[in-house]
C-alpha cells in the first residue's frame, strides 16, 4: 500500500479538486479507459471498474481493498468516507471538495493497482524504475 495520507490543512484551499482533476489521474495510469457506469462519467481499467463519479457531481467513488477504505477513513474522514450502500464493497467514497490533489493521485494509483492485473502492476513499475 502507498499511500501516504497526511493531516487535512486548517485553512480551506481556495479551488477544490474538479472531475477535470480526476479525469487527468486516471487517465495517466496505463490501461484506463473512460466510459460511463450508472449514467455517470467512469473509469476501467482492462475493462474491470476502477471509480466513477456519483449522481450528486462531487463525490468520487473508487474501488480500493477494504484495509485502505478504512487507513483512508480513520486518516481523513472528512474526505473519505463510505455509506451504507457501499459498506460491503471494496470502495471508498472521496469529497472533491476537500481532497488534496496529491492525494487524489495517490488513492488513484492505489485504487488502480488494486484493478489492474499483476502483469500491468509490474510493467509500470519496471517503466517507473528505469526513469
Amino acid at each position: 500500500m502507498k499511500l501516504s495520507v497526511r493531516k487535512p490543512r486548517t485553512a480551506r484551499r481556495a479551488k477544490p479538486v474538479t472531475f477535470a482533476t480526476v479525469r487527468q489521474l486516471a487517465l495517466a495510469m496505463p490501461g484506463v479507459e473512460e466510459g460511463t457506469s450508472y449514467g455517470t462519467p467512469a473509469f476501467r481499467v482492462s475493462g474491470k471498474f476502477l471509480g466513477r463519479l456519483r449522481e450528486d457531481n462531487e463525490t468520487l467513488v473508487l474501488k480500493v481493498g477494504f484495509e485502505t477504505r478504512d487507513f483512508l477513513m480513520e486518516a481523513n474522514p472528512k474526505t473519505f468516507f463510505t455509506t451504507d450502500h457501499y459498506r460491503g464493497y471494496p470502495s471508498v467514497l472521496v469529497r472533491l471538495a476537500t481532497v488534496r490533489p496529491d492525494e487524489l493521485g495517490d488513492v488513484i494509483e492505489d485504487a488502480w493497482r488494486f484493478c489492474a492485473s499483476k502483469r500491468l502492476v509490474e510493467a509500470y513499475d519496471k517503466g517507473r524504475r528505469s526513469e
